[in-house]
Formats: structure tokens, C-alpha cells, sequence
């Protein structure tokens, strides 16, 4: 696989992506966990997508090898988010519709584009993703994401958290979700982000997120204790065009848990038919 690594300003914010294949493009939104990147998230799934799109990976501001601007010279909130990633979907996809996939706050992010720039997405598919505001059942789960006190034990436990009960944690990926955060503004940024969320949460009022006309695939882990089944088949409920795949035994990483599977169902549903109303 050939893989570039490129960087872009959007927003004043010099932005790393990588990129790999041809074809209709095809931009992933990872994560926004401690540790998070767009090689993190993705490198299970790049080969494969690669071989039908111009597969993106993109690290959105304070993540990975993007900036990480002064939290008092940038908003970390959603707005801005939102904002940003649009900016580099616009670029990337020269002004022409591209498909979506998001992760958690990667799909709040990627979910904001399709309600505020609609014209912009082709294709959207959320996996575990933010952007629906319901209950989690378990309130130790919002407790156990807060908690992470960068040492590699933290990140090994933020991970179990995080990924289904039959998920092997390597120490390579605590290493390396570790070592992303020790990165000089890494912790100030990912403050920030955290103390935004009041003002500006990565939650959109319901009649908003039915607003969304594009082709939208949910997909959900069965053991995701922060993305919870409530909250994909929410997403069923409200958007129109929206199809739905949940898999057994995976938690809040499919992408990362069972790449085959994941990869194999999105880009199905990427290349076929879209059965608008």
C-alpha cells in the first residue's frame, strides 16, 4: 500500500492526514478519546479501503500529528470542530460531496457537516458516534473516560473500557495511545475539549439530526458502553435514509475490533444503491 503522509491549514490549524488508493474519496473522523489518531483509529481498515476509494485519514486539531493550538487562542469546542473539518472536507473533495465516516466525537463531527453543509457529504456512515444526547444506563461509564491519569497503566485501563470483552489490548497500543499524550500540548488541548463540552456539546437537537437527507449508515457495537444501542437505534429513528449493523461482541471501536467486518459493510453500502425517499 502506498501511503502519504500530507498536512493542510484549515482554520490556521496545520492539519495531518494520511492518504492511500483512488477512486471517489472517502474521509475517516477518528475518535476523540485520550490517545486518539487518525493512524490509531484506522490503520486496520486503510488496505482494504484503499483498493475502492482515495481513502483520507484525517487528525482532527489537538490530535495526532495536527496542531495543537493554545487553548487560549482556540476553541476546542464542537462549533469549531464542525467548522474545521467542513473547511478540509471542502478542500480535499475540491467542492464536491464525499463520503463520511466518524467515530465517537469523529461522528458528532462528521454528523455536523451532513445537518450544516449537506452539499458536502455523499455518503455518511457513524459508527459509535456522539452527536444524539441520550442517558448512558451506566454512570460509571462517563466516570471511567474522564478519569485517564496518563500513565500506561491509565491508558491500558481507558482501552478495556473502551473495546468489547474479547478484544486482546497489546502493549504496542497502550504504547502508543500513551505516547500521543505525552506529547507537548496534548494534555492542555484534551482539558479543553473536556471543559467545552458544557457550553458546547457534541449533541445536536433531535429535529436537527432528522433534518439529515444523505444515505446514512449506523453501525454499533453490542458491548458499547458509551455509544449504547439506544442511542444507534436512535439514530435509525431519526434520520430517513439510514440503515443499521450491529456487531456481536464488539465494543466502541468496530472499526479497530473487527476491521474485516467493519470494512467489508461500509464499503458495500458506500458503493451500492442509496434508496432515497
Amino acid at each position: 500500500m502506498d501511503l502519504q503522509k500530507r498536512y493542510v491549514e484549515i482554520e490556521g490549524v496545520k492539519t495531518h492526514y494520511i492518504e492511500a488508493g483512488s477512486g471517489p474519496v472517502l474521509i475517516l473522523i477518528h475518535g476523540g478519546g485520550s490517545g486518539a489518531d487518525a493512524w490509531g483509529n484506522w490503520r486496520g481498515c486503510l488496505e482494504a479501503y484503499a483498493q475502492h476509494f482515495r481513502v483520507i485519514a484525517v487528525d482532527m486539531p489537538g490530535f495526532g500529528e495536527s496542531d495543537r493550538p493554545d487553548p487560549k487562542d482556540f476553541d476546542y469546542g464542537q462549533t469549531m470542530r464542525n467548522r474545521h473539518m467542513a473547511g478540509f472536507v471542502e478542500t480535499i473533495g475540491a467542492g464536491k460531496a464525499v463520503n463520511l465516516i466518524g467515530n465517537s466525537m469523529g461522528g458528532a463531527t462528521a454528523l455536523g457537516i451532513a445537518i450544516e453543509r449537506p452539499e458536502l457529504v455523499r455518503k455518511l456512515v457513524l459508527m459509535g458516534a456522539a452527536g444524539l444526547d441520550v442517558s448512558n444506563p451506566d454512570p460509571a461509564a462517563k466516570k471511567a473516560l474522564g478519569s485517564y491519569d496518563y500513565t500506561p497503566e491509565g491508558m491500558r485501563k481507558l482501552v478495556s473500557f473502551l473495546a468489547g470483552s474479547r478484544f486482546e489490548i497489546s502493549d504496542e497500543m497502550v504504547a502508543y495511545r500513551h505516547e500521543l499524550t505525552m506529547r507537548p500540548g496534548a494534555r492542555a488541548a484534551m482539558g479543553a475539549i473536556h471543559n467545552r463540552l458544557k457550553e458546547d456539546p457534541m449533541t445536536y437537537p433531535r429535529e436537527r439530526i432528522s433534518s439529515v437527507s444523505c444515505p446514512t449508515l449506523v453501525v454499533g457495537g453490542k458491548e458499547d458502553q458509551v455509544a449504547v444501542l439506544a442511542r444507534t437505534y436512535g439514530y435509525l429513528d431519526l434520520i430517513p435514509n439510514s440503515w443499521g449493523f450491529i456487531l456481536p461482541h464488539a465494543g466502541h471501536w468496530v472499526m479497530i475490533e473487527a476491521p474485516e467486518a467493519f470494512v467489508a459493510v461500509t464499503t458495500a453500502f458506500l458503493n451500492g444503491p442509496g434508496f432515497e425517499a
